[in-house]
């Protein structure tokens, strides 16, 4: 299953609200429940993902056409034999490439990115 957001202001609140919902220096505590991949959602990976793109824009591995000019966030899953990984495809309106792609393991462990998705 894909998840895609293509409003353009929609995809700004959402970075915003994946920003303000990022934790800080707090710790909490909990106990009783188990952490298992199932745990992590498609939200889950956006978020990750966004934390991701954001570095590599604003270390210029991106220049800000991709800041100002995205069209829309993708994510979907990949499963290629016994491997699974977690994609989050972040398309732009203008320029070449048109996209580029973060990869995760079923773990939610980031394991690459690139521009063709593959």
């Amino acid at each position: 299953m894909v998840y895609y957001i293509r409003n353009p202001k929609l995809v700004n609140i959402l970075i915003i609200a994946i920003a303000l919902s990022m934790p800080t220096n707090i710790a909490f505590a909990h106990g009783g429940k188990a952490h298992s991949d199932n745990m992590l959602t498609p939200f889950a990976f956006v978020q990750k993902a966004t934390g991701l793109y954001d570095k590599l824009i604003s270390k210029e591995k991106l220049d800000s056409s991709w800041e100002t000019g995205l069209k829309s966030i993708a994510v979907y899953r990949n499963q290629s034999g016994d491997k699974s990984e977690w994609v989050v495809r972040f398309s732009r309106a203008e320029g070449a490439p048109e996209s580029v792609y973060i990869f995760f393991n079923s773990n939610g462990e980031y394991s690459g990115s690139n521009f063709t998705g593959k």
